[in-house]
């Protein structure tokens, strides 16, 4: 952090204690933070985060924000008339739209903002879908997931001219009448907001904001919780324990407004030692669905999905919901995938008798499970086979991508397998990056190459997944051989 950062994050804090945001349950604390949590750096694990400034218990109290210092569409136009007049001549804006106008306004006016410092906290540039060009949305290679970024981008767009009279009318200067600038106000909302039950926008909330996200499932055990807890009760006073536990055995989520202390709340979702980043689930989101609302993604997502085309047939023959049909990260299909390829698997004149079994997810029998595994297997390899690149050649991408990014020069064109070499070419085309020794790089194009290593980051896991599923397949049917090859020898 450098000094002129330091200075921001200090003035931001003196700022967030004058609102009465607070780390402690005593009111009578002179810094909003220091009691439970630091701000700091966690390079490797989404940067910018929380820090615990002391050994906290599950379900503990760590941070209360008031409702006076949340900032909402309704809170930036109680204290802006002008704001609230021209607001209701747009009825038809959605309240994304209207937040993402208010906080542009905000921005407008600069210093005079009561909400400056916090403003000053908030990135430059995001990286959710919406943000990709047209050659970082290509490089997610798979269907699903490019039609999910040209869907983000073209509604930012639509959005953005449906709000074009209401800033004009505003007298917002002009770069942030552009587009650039709506991306970053409808980022800043899609990132940073957290749920309100007021306003569907949600509101955005200081130092709340400053949690890194952890998947739901990655908490410890409730085993391990208890052995660790009683660490805790050699410490502790017994009723005090007790209550704490209480509340964490009982609450479902671990932030949320309370509506009997006016104030958003945050929550320990698990034992944190002293220096450990204390972390927040924002819900259960697959890698394709944290860059689309958030601009990240997990290395080790237990939520992550990988769907796949079925025979047109098929989504006759279940009354699952498309979302319910996919495959998990370990390889294993889910329970609602599984059942309608065994039952696919049926001959047509023997399915009515089988229905049963089927949802009760019992398998039918050793012929039909080989059948099922084969045409899943089958199907992963064909889609795995008509993508440009392979998973290895993703990772070496990335690789090439991060010396790249160390010594601002690329390795010859020609030593790289031809895929890569194809869009490695095609980026330095498109952004107008001079691949002669040493690279001429724009910041747009630096940008641009942190929203390309995503993307191959995000179709290099679903490549794993399908790889994981072919192994898993491939097992069982060679178990199920074995089995039955062992049995006829022994009648042999």
């Amino acid at each position: 952090m450098d000094e002129a950062e330091a200075l921001n994050l200090k003035s931001f804090l003196k700022w967030a204690t004058e609102l009465g945001i607070s780390d402690t349950p005593s009111t009578s604390s002179d810094s909003c933070l220091g009691h439970s949590l630091f701000v700091s750096n966690f390079p490797e694990a989404g940067g910018r985060g929380l820090e615990a400034a002391r050994d906290i218990r599950k379900g503990e109290l760590i941070l209360s924000v008031p409702k006076g210092a949340l900032m909402t569409s309704q809170s930036l136009m109680m204290n802006d008339e002008v704001l609230s007049i021209a607001m209701k001549k747009h009825p038809t804006l959605s309240s994304t739209q209207i937040l993402a106008v208010a906080l542009l306004n905000e921005v407008n006016k600069g210093k005079s903002s009561r909400w400056w410092p916090y403003l000053k906290q908030f990135p430059r540039s995001y990286d959710t879908l919406a943000d990709f060009g047209k050659f970082e949305i290509q490089a997610l290679q798979i269907d699903d997931a490019i039609w999910a970024g040209q869907k983000a981008s073209r509604k930012a767009e639509e959005e953005w001219n449906e709000a074009n009279v209401l800033m004009h009318e505003l007298k917002l200067k002009p770069q942030l009448l552009a587009l650039k600038a709506w991306l970053w106000a409808s980022g800043s909302i899609s990132s940073r907001t957290m749920h309100i039950p007021w306003d569907e926008a949600g509101c955005l909330c200081p130092v709340g904001d400053f949690f890194n996200y952890t998947a739901p499932g990655e908490e410890t055990s409730n085993s391990e919780d208890r052995v660790a807890g009683k660490a805790f009760s050699l410490q502790e006073d017994g009723p005090l324990k007790l209550e704490t536990e209480l509340a964490a055995d009982h609450r479902l989520i671990d932030a949320g407004y309370e509506e009997d202390v006016s104030s958003y709340r945050f929550y320990a979702r698990r034992i944190y030692r002293k220096g450990e980043q204390v972390l927040l689930s924002y819900g259960t989101y697959t890698n394709l669905e944290l860059l689309q609302h958030y601009g990240f993604l997990l290395t080790d997502n237990p939520n992550d999905k990988a769907f796949i085309p079925l025979e047109p047939d098929m989504y006759s023959l279940c009354s699952w919901e498309n979302e319910l049909l996919y495959i998990q990260p370990d390889g294993k299909s889910s329970f609602a995938l599984l059942s309608t390829v065994r039952f696919w698997a049926v001959p047509k004149t023997s399915r009515r008798s089988v229905v049963h079994q089927v949802y009760s997810g019992n398998l039918l029998s050793t012929e039909n499970e080989v059948v099922a595994m084969r045409w899943l297997a089958r199907k992963c390899r064909t889609i795995l086979d008509i993508l440009p690149t392979t998973a290895e050649e993703d990772c070496k991408l990335l690789a090439i991508l991060d010396e790249f990014q160390d010594i601002h020069q690329i390795v010859e064109i020609k030593e790289m397998p031809p895929a890569l070499a194809s869009e490695l070419c095609a980026f330095i085309k498109s952004k107008n990056v001079v691949s002669e020794g040493i690279c001429a790089m724009s910041s747009i194009a630096r940008r641009s190459i942190e929203r390309w290593k995503l993307a191959i980051l995000c179709r290099y896991h679903y490549k794993k997944i399908l790889c994981n599923c072919i192994v898993h397949c491939t097992e069982i049917i060679n178990d199920i051989i074995s089995q039955r090859d062992s049995i006829q020898g022994n009648l042999h």
